[in-house]
């Protein structure tokens, strides 16, 4: 049977509601938390939205560095990707794996670096200039850890990170990083940021503690945006 033949039959076959178990840390411990299909389509697509004001579209190129316990938000910043017809490439968001990600940004000279981390920043500083190395390219959404030493060599990166389940992703304004307000309510307790299910997310979470000092904005962004916007006041999460 072709390819094409049996992707078709596959597509016809039922699969359940459930697409991913997300084990999210908390101040707790850490939480399980069910991701189904149709939520993830719907992160997806305000993925391509916050990618397309950055600039992505047919046509570009992007590095995604990921890892594969990271699949919740993954599999959407992926299908973003797909849906605006950028061509990608992927490298593992280990130290250990810094030379992948040397190689595909020499060889694909991406428009846009995705989920770039503090551990593969400190593998590429024995053999590259980070700054001059990212300084060329035109979007870096890097996380928490990794943001303070991009901005300190002169790379104007935006912030990527997750927040619980939730995604977060800064803006060109550079004011914060939105977090889908139509699926995530965040907020702050005593200087640490929580996050609880919105209305529309089949599984509940109530308001949960992340263990993580930050504040959030919820005034409207100069981008237009009325999602709100979270700041961290210090590293924040690895992821």
């Amino acid at each position: 049977m072709a390819r094409a033949d049996t992707l078709a039959r596959a597509r016809e076959l039922d699969r359940p509601e459930l697409a991913y178990l997300v084990r999210v840390p908390t101040a707790a411990g850490v939480r399980e938390v069910e991701l189904t299909w149709a939520e993830l389509a719907r992160d997806t697509e305000w993925v391509t939205a916050r990618l397309r004001e950055h600039g992505l579209a047919a046509g570009r190129r992007a590095l995604l560095t990921a890892s594969g316990f990271e699949g919740f938000w993954g599999h959407a910043v992926i299908g973003a990707l797909r849906s605006l017809k950028v061509t990608y490439g992927i490298a593992e968001a280990m130290g250990w794996d810094h030379r992948r990600t040397s190689v595909f940004h020499r060889e694909l000279r991406p428009h846009a670096v995705i989920g770039l981390s503090a551990e593969t920043l400190e593998g590429l500083s024995g053999a590259a200039d980070v700054g001059e190395m990212f300084r060329s390219t035109p979007v870096v959404l890097a996380r928490p850890a990794a943001l303070p030493v991009l901005r300190g060599v002169g790379v104007p990166a935006c912030l990527f990170s997750a927040v619980g389940p939730a995604l977060a992703i800064e803006c060109p304004e550079r004011s914060g990083a939105h977090v889908n307000a139509a699926e995530w309510r965040v907020g702050e307790r005593d200087g640490e940021l929580c996050v609880a299910a919105g209305e529309r997310r089949t599984s509940p979470l109530p308001e949960t503690r992340l263990g993580i000092p930050g504040r959030v904005v919820a005034d409207r962004c100069a981008c237009g945006s009325e999602d709100p916007r979270v700041l961290f006041t210090d590293a924040g999460p690895s992821l």
